[in-house]
């Protein structure tokens, strides 16, 4: 069971209206402050739609959630139509921003250097990157898993130690995602174990490493137990506050 502190970030998607978010975000704060007296409890965090961020930061303001962007730009501002700067996110008060999502990288051909300049930006702007990172059905049958994260990471770890250690990194084998599959807990801790060896050669051995793909209440406490595996990177299950706090408590 690994000692550093239990994560669980909720990742939206595209996915939400005001109302569902108020109801949403009103349920997750009563359920957080019935477990914030459990001093294992674990952090959380919400990664909401850009338009939504500033009703997230308004009714989460008063409570131990945080709240996150799900992508942010490498540049800093200029004529990059759609694009969100890291400085836009700091104003609403992000703690957080996803970066390298597997559906960011398959739908907006985003490359592991693009990635690594994002979780760069991010860090320059005060905000922890979550980089994601993962293989796909057909490079595991190939027997390539390891290889490809430690490509995807590559980047990622250059930036440095001091960098390094200012980012949360999400395993989410690209098969697992909103498939309804899950690595099996030995499966992910396979990997989970790889890319700390990595953190460990990088010099940042403590990072936490999280996580997801078609993770539930039901099966997190497996994951949760694996010595690697730091908390998780939640999709579908985080739009019901009952079943995030579920695998919170995990």
């Amino acid at each position: 069971m690994s000692v550093r502190r239990r994560l669980v970030i909720g990742n939206w998607k595209m996915n939400g209206s005001k109302a569902e978010n108020q109801q949403l975000l009103s349920d997750l704060v009563k359920l957080q402050n019935a477990a914030a007296a459990n001093e294992a409890a674990a952090e959380l965090a919400v990664c909401a739609p850009f338009p939504y961020l500033q009703q997230v930061a308004d009714t989460l303001k008063d409570s131990a959630i945080g709240w996150g962007g799900q992508d942010a730009s490498e540049h800093a501002k200029g004529a990059y139509t759609g694009e969100v700067s890291v400085a836009m996110l700091a104003e609403f008060g992000c703690a957080w921003v996803i970066v390298g999502h597997s559906e960011r990288r398959a739908y907006h051909g985003e490359t592991s250097d693009v990635v690594a300049r994002k979780a760069a930006a991010a860090i320059a702007g005060g905000i922890a990157p979550v980089v994601c990172i993962g293989e796909t059905q057909a490079e595991r049958e190939a027997g390539n898993t390891l290889r490809v994260i430690s490509s995807q990471l590559e980047p990622v770890l250059a930036l440095g130690a001091e960098a390094v250690s200012k980012m949360v990194l999400a395993y989410e084998p690209v098969w697992a995602i909103g498939t309804g599959l899950t690595a099996s807990p030995e499966q992910a801790q396979e990997v989970h174990a790889h890319i700390r060896s990595l953190l460990v050669q990088a010099g940042a051995p403590e990072q936490r490493v999280l996580y997801g793909g078609s993770v539930k209440a039901a099966n997190a406490a497996s994951l949760f137990a694996k010595e690697d595996i730091d908390g998780a990177l939640v999709g579908g299950a985080s739009l019901v506050a009952t079943d995030f706090q579920g695998i919170a408590n995990a």
